[in-house]
């Protein structure tokens, strides 16, 4: 597609976007959750927002679409687009604006598609509602047929007739991108829109949107916790802590030459998909929204915190050319010793024999085969991680271990024991041996019951010990996962995303298994926290024996936890072997391509 400007609602030039001192507090309440926002953006222009769960990215994205969540009011600041300010409009007019000038794409798909409505008559009705958008000599259908394929998605019966859950994940975010472009909009917000996908969806979806972007002129925030792929799309990035921007540039300033303290802890804490490295994440949380402390949000997790940074908040100032920092010491942090020296993890002590054989293992749903002929093995103490795209297979084989699939025939040894397919079938002890993290800690850990009751359940289910006994193996597997024993008395939904991770995996520790199934444990997690949850199940592994099989579309991750790789296309095996054979000599052609499509830091001075 040949990139031209495209003109603005009225018929003028766009104007460009010009955000002035937003500030979004609580509704009941003047404590602040994002405090004085500043930036510009020119048509075409893609800003990134990165930062941590709880740092004001999300909040900010909605406020520029003149929304507050429940609970938050915008009181202060200025959203300009082409020329109008967003937040002075009213409730009809700011109905007018949504979908033809300003454009959102959630996270999940699934928020922004009806499940009840086919596709075309969703993409159909956006131009509907704002049939200004349609353009002289042009139609609904033309315009429909026209989006589809700048998102590369055939304009076919087969496709405007589906519903969106006959679509795969990365095909639903394509149409959701659709949405939010048909009407060709001044701003488009997207909020964390690949974080599910695998890494070719996640390609291809991000190149889409990046074309798009340049040619219908768009500007864009992107608002994500990936900083790899915030530096393949983005012209520039906001580093938001604690709800103010610490950091602000272009991108090769801000990824090249970090200055605040804060943005080279998460640049150091990504994984590279081309070195086998520890991981560090940054000890300690942000502050909670509303209980800022005086000075500098980041001083109790910073290395070169002093008294002088309690005292006022520092004003975010220009310390090179296109780049600004909100630090008083901003020049000052070592990039490569701030937050300690990344180094090769050491190898693990391996078992001489297979403690986990898989032979010629076949599984069905229904009469449909998902898997077809897979055969691995596990050794005592060794990482196995099981990669490919959504869709090859990698959880069905998860669910097949754990016996939570049993419609498969072949053979699972443990120890040199045949497992039956369903896990009720299976001894207590085996059940005991291996156990599974799922992905979701959300959706796995129960809302009614405190921490304490949560992980003793499986010590009722496999050992007789007293109430102390119990107590004091909580306490333990909490200090394992690097959580106090004051958690045990906390509901889930008062932990963050990386303590419920935690929570799971001590969870499936407690026991004392031989063998954890982690099912794409850190898709969903800050950068940090997922180094911080990288590096406690490694540290496990060595301290414990322990053998994991670890199930994700992470290339990257795969470098500084696994020692072997399988590789699963189509539900068949295409390439096993050590992982630093399969990441840096790929034999499959697939296995090339999952590696191109791999974002990457686009690294100076961190290494």
């Amino acid at each position: 597609m040949a990139v031209h400007s495209m003109p603005s609602r009225s018929g003028a030039a766009h104007h460009g976007i010009q955000i002035r001192g937003l500030d979004i507090c609580f509704a009941s309440g003047k404590a602040l959750v994002v405090a004085d926002v500043n930036f510009d953006l020119l048509p075409g222009e893609v800003l990134g927002v990165v930062g941590e769960s709880g740092s004001g990215k999300t909040t900010l994205g909605l406020a520029l679409l003149g929304h507050a969540r429940s609970g938050l009011r915008i009181t202060a600041g200025t959203v300009m687009v082409n020329g109008v300010n967003v937040l002075s409009q009213s409730a009809h007019d700011l109905r007018k604006m949504r979908g033809a000038v300003i454009a959102y794409v959630p996270q999940d798909p699934a928020s922004s598609l009806n499940p009840a409505i086919r596709v075309g008559d969703q993409l159909r009705e956006m131009l509907q509602s704002h049939p200004e958008c349609i353009g002289a000599g042009a139609t609904i259908e033309s315009r429909v047929n026209q989006i589809l394929g700048d998102v590369k998605l055939p304009a076919t019966d087969a496709l405007l007739l589906s519903y969106p859950h006959q679509l795969s994940g990365g095909q639903q975010q394509r149409v959701g991108i659709a949405m939010a472009f048909i009407c060709r909009p001044a701003l488009i917000v997207l909020d964390e829109p690949t974080t599910g996908l695998d890494v070719g969806s996640q390609h291809h979806v991000l190149e889409t949107f990046r074309q798009l972007c340049r040619v219908y002129n768009c500007a864009a925030v992107y608002v994500s916790h990936d900083l790899p792929v915030i530096s393949t799309i983005a012209d520039k990035v906001a580093v938001m802590y604690a709800g103010r921007v610490v950091e602000h540039g272009t991108v090769e300033r801000v990824f090249g030459h970090p200055q605040h303290p804060y943005t080279i802890g998460l640049l150091r804490a990504a994984p590279s998909p081309d070195r086998s490295e520890t991981l560090l994440g940054m000890e300690g949380r942000p502050p909670r929204p509303g209980a800022w402390p005086k000075g500098c949000g980041f001083y109790d997790r910073c290395p070169l915190g002093a008294e002088e940074c309690t005292k006022a908040v520092p004003s975010l100032a220009p310390f090179a050319d296109q780049q600004f920092v909100r630090c008083i010491r901003a020049g000052q942090a070592d990039n490569a010793t701030a937050f300690g020296i990344r180094t090769a993890p050491p190898k693990p002590d391996l078992g001489r024999s297979n403690l986990l054989e898989i032979q010629g293992l076949t599984a069905k749903y229904g009469q449909t085969a998902v898997l077809q002929d897979i055969s691995f093995s596990v050794q005592a103490g060794e990482c196995v991680a099981i990669v490919g795209e959504s869709g090859s297979g990698k959880t069905t084989m998860a669910r097949c271990l754990i016996g939570l699939h049993s419609n498969w025939i072949g053979a699972v040894t443990l120890d040199g024991e045949n497992l039956n397919p369903a896990s009720m079938k299976r001894t207590n002890e085996q059940r005991r041996r291996i156990q599974y993290v799922f992905q979701n800690p959300y959706n796995s850990l129960n809302p009614k019951q405190d921490i304490e009751t949560i992980l003793a359940e499986p010590l009722r289910q496999f050992e007789n010990l007293s109430r102390k006994e119990t107590r004091e193996r909580v306490y333990q597997t909490l200090s394992d996962v690097a959580l106090s024993p004051a958690y045990a008395d906390r509901m889930p939904h008062q932990l963050s995303g990386g303590e419920r991770q935690r929570v799971a995996i001590a969870r499936a520790l407690i026991s004392c298994p031989d063998i954890l199934v982690c099912d794409e444990v850190t898709s969903a997690l800050d950068v940090s926290v997922q180094a911080a949850i990288i590096e406690q199940l490694r540290m496990l592994q060595q301290r414990l024996g322990l053998s994991l099989v670890f199930i994700t579309h992470n290339l990257a991750v795969v470098r500084s936890i696994a020692q072997r790789a399988v590789v699963l296309m189509h539900g068949e095996v295409v390439e096993q072997g050590p992982v630093s054979a399969i990441l840096d000599t790929p034999s499959h052609r697939y296995t090339q391509t999952l590696l191109r499509d791999v974002p990457r830091l686009k690294e100076r001075l961190i290494v």
